[in-house]
């Protein structure tokens, strides 16, 4: 069969909905200053759906970084990949700030959140090692092992007793063939909100040998007494090997970084080939990350924020009767029961008649019968925005429970693209 023939006939998972969803469920348009209200379709409505955590993305201190750099520099400079003609002064400051920050002795500075941790994967094991999984893990994860030679073995999400299990496996494997064990988990898992269990996981250690990579997106800036993330929060920071994280969450940026003892640091700069063979990232998102960090570090009051607001609103929810699930991050899931037709119909609901956007998960991400409502509370939400948004899920699921959802009135959405 043709290859375009192929996909024309099968769109993928997501994919088959793009006819009936494409510019309102999936790419959807906000327009205007990154906050709490933004518009959408022409009209203003309360959005749950950036991970501005920090309110930084739209900082006056940030903007004004963000602004000058780029009128020193240009949005060009450097030239090149980091190993050939694109490091600077600047970058090595960062890399320095981020390592001194999150307790490690070195740091990498990565382009990108997603393709750093697939390519730290594919760097770090070899076909004789062995990698051990939280199957609940990012995609960029699932990817990294996918381009990885290394045997792999998954534990249900957060199982320790299975953990364990898996570990027995693991050790004996890389034993028999010369290789070690990774294990990688998250700090922060970013649909459900919940830990991962990073306290059981490195008193493992105490019993196998293995070095644990923890991706922390989202913990970092929000979790832990000054924001350093969920090792911290958990108090294991030190027993974490690679510390990994993003600055599209917190920091509200663009790249990331991998930190570590200095030796593997070192090795990561000359192994990782999204890197090496990648263009350096600009200097003004570099210099945007030091005033981001520096914010981070200095102003309490932000992180303060956002936890006054995800606390009320996750106790709001629960005594509203609603299901947040285990979620002990600011990631604010609400589960509901209905197909697709009623998801479709509630989110509609939602946006067109209470001005409240956010993300709306179904089946292939969540079993069949299950909706996922996504919210991401930031420092920049209020109280009012809060009690504004339980009324509207409260008025709404009633709804969905009196079955007034199950009309398939909304087939075909074109009429309401822009």
């Amino acid at each position: 069969m043709d290859i375009f023939e192929r996909i024309t006939k099968n769109r993928g998972p997501i994919g088959q909905y793009q006819k009936a969803g494409h510019g309102y469920f999936a790419f959807p348009k906000l327009e205007g200053e990154i906050s709490a209200h933004m518009k959408f379709r022409g009209k203003e409505v309360l959005t749950w759906s950036l991970n501005n955590y920090l309110g930084l993305a739209n900082h006056p201190e940030v903007r004004k970084t963000d602004a000058a750099a780029a009128a020193e520099y240009g949005m060009a400079y450097p030239m090149g990949a980091r190993m050939m003609s694109g490091q600077t002064r600047k970058h090595e400051e960062l890399e320095r700030e981020l390592a001194s920050f999150v307790q490690k002795e070195d740091a990498f500075l990565l382009n990108y959140g997603y393709q750093g941790m697939s390519s730290i994967i594919d760097a770090l094991t070899t076909r004789n090692d062995v990698i051990v999984y939280d199957s609940e893990s990012h995609a960029c994860i699932l990817d990294g092992m996918r381009m990885s030679l290394a045997k792999r073995y998954v534990f249900p999400h957060n199982n320790m007793e299975n953990l364990e299990k898996q570990l027995e496996r693991a050790v004996k494997r890389a034993d028999q063939q010369g290789g070690g064990v990774l294990v990688i988990s998250e700090g922060v898992f970013g649909m459900a909100g919940d830990l991962g269990n990073l306290k059981v996981i490195c008193a493992l250690k105490d019993k196998f040998k293995f070095r644990l990579l923890v991706d922390d997106a989202h913990g970092f800036g929000t979790m832990g007494a000054t924001g350093m993330g969920t090792g911290e929060h958990f108090g294991v920071q030190d027993k974490i090997d690679l510390y990994f994280s993003t600055f599209a969450k917190a920091m509200a940026g663009i790249g990331g970084f991998v930190a570590a003892d200095t030796d593997v640091v070192d090795y990561l700069r000359y192994n990782m080939r999204s890197q090496t063979y990648a263009k350096s990232l600009p200097m003004p998102m570099v210099i945007g990350s030091l005033k981001r960090l520096e914010m981070l570090k200095s102003m309490p009051a932000l992180r303060e924020n956002l936890w006054n607001v995800v606390n009320a609103l996750q106790t709001g929810l629960k005594d509203a009767g609603f299901n947040i699930g285990a979620t002990e991050s600011p990631v604010t899931p609400v589960y509901m029961s209905g197909g697709i037709i009623e998801a479709t119909n509630l989110i509609l609901d939602l946006r067109e008649n209470y001005n409240i956007f956010c993300s709306v998960v179904i089946y292939p991400v969540v079993p069949k019968g299950d909706i996922l409502l996504r919210l991401i509370p930031t420092s920049m939400h209020n109280l009012e925005d809060v009690q504004d948004t339980i009324a509207a899920f409260t008025e709404c699921r009633n709804k969905l429970e009196a079955g007034e959802y199950k009309a398939d009135t909304f087939s075909d959405i074109s009429a309401l693209r822009v």
